[in-house]
């Protein structure tokens, strides 16, 4: 039951990944992608439906870890405090500014949460990559498995890159998305973007995995074996993911690179195991059934998972389904009104379809005329 929840968690990092990973490539790039008003307003419909639903997987991922480990939930927000404080604070403000931008229908008030969607995108992908690569490094740690080290000590090398490297994950994915869901100019300046990040992102990606996997060598022949398989997948996949994004395949593309980020989430997972706060002072760290809740809570969270995990999947999958279109730049209309601004997120679809509507008014007027 233990390992179950293992890797129960570990997927439900990895689906966080995925699908907040184009949220947040979408929202770095929108001033690179976006060149006008309109451009950017298609750029944030994509994400608009999807979004906020994406972000209950890193709550759901948390409050698992704190129900079935709750040890390793205290270790890693007394190691990672400030990172995910800074994190938390990131997400609130991309919230607010999904929300709030399309209040005001006056550039500078847009710019502004613009200005903070990129920072709310950007803060989240550097500092996750950060805390799972310092995570799976390790950490200097007490024999009580406290942290000892101060915020700077957070700033290894493999911290650093870890951060780097997400963040090229995120754009990379977030511009095949973009590709994918888009038409025109910002569907071809997002496949062009892709393939410029793409290449160097699939370098960084796959160098670090190596040194995290070189950092917890001494492991099983067998787990050795595991961990080589997947960071060959990780570099199979994104190469994959960016020759099908030359071909003009932003389908396969965008699964090439989901299939990358899931094998990197489980890279790091596999590299962990059978520990959760590996120590680089100590023989072993904080273990799996050292950080482990009873059986009975595990049991408990296990009836309550099997019941509410397929429906929130079919739920996701059906809103998925229902936004499945492209979304193209004539569609989009400036707003005259706040209350009609596309700028906001639930908005955006519906307004496009309205001014859509009143066209079709004023054609059939003319013709009855």
């Amino acid at each position: 039951m233990i390992t179950t929840w293992f890797v129960l968690i570990a997927g439900l990092w990895t689906g966080y990944f995925i699908l907040e990973g184009f949220d947040f490539g979408v929202g770095v790039l929108l001033p690179v992608l976006g060149r006008d008003e309109r451009e950017r307003q298609v750029l944030l419909t994509t994400i608009g439906p999807v979004w906020d639903g994406n972000e209950v997987w890193v709550i759901t991922a948390a409050g698992a870890t704190f129900a079935a480990f709750p040890d390793w939930y205290a270790g890693l927000f007394s190691a990672f405090y400030l990172p995910l404080l800074a994190i938390l604070v990131a997400l609130i403000l991309r919230g607010l500014a999904l929300e709030y931008r399309g209040k005001r229908p006056d550039p500078p008030w847009r710019r502004r949460w613009d200005r903070a969607i990129v920072a709310g995108s950007l803060v989240p992908a550097l500092g996750w990559g950060l805390v799972f690569a310092d995570l799976a490094h390790g950490l200097p740690l007490s024999t009580g498995h406290e942290y000892r080290a101060g915020p700077l000590g957070l700033l290894t090398l493999a911290g650093i890159l870890g951060g780097l490297a997400l963040l090229g994950l995120c754009a990379t994915h977030g511009a095949l998305f973009l590709a994918l869901k888009t038409t025109g100019a910002p569907r071809v300046r997002a496949a062009a973007l892709a393939a410029r990040v793409g290449w160097p992102t699939t370098g960084l990606t796959v160098a670090l995995l190596v040194a995290l996997v070189d950092a917890r060598s001494g492991r099983a022949a067998v787990a050795t074996v595991v961990l080589a398989v997947l960071v060959v997948v990780v570099a199979l996949a994104l190469t994959g993911a960016l020759l099908a994004n030359r071909a003009g395949r932003e389908g396969w593309a965008f699964a090439g690179t989901a299939l990358g980020i899931a094998a990197t989430v489980a890279t790091v997972f596999a590299a962990l195991y059978p520990e959760v706060l590996p120590a680089t002072n100590l023989p072993v760290g904080l273990t799996v059934s050292g950080a482990a809740a009873s059986p009975y809570a595990l049991k408990i969270m296990s009836w309550a998972a099997a019941l509410f995990a397929p429906l929130v999947l079919l739920y996701q999958g059906w809103t998925y389904w229902v936004f499945r279109r492209r979304i193209g730049v004539s569609g989009a209309r400036l707003a005259e009104r706040p209350s009609g601004t596309p700028g906001a997120a639930g908005t955006l679809g519906g307004s496009a379809q309205l001014a859509e509507l009143r066209e079709l008014r004023l054609h059939l007027r003319e013709l009855a005329a």
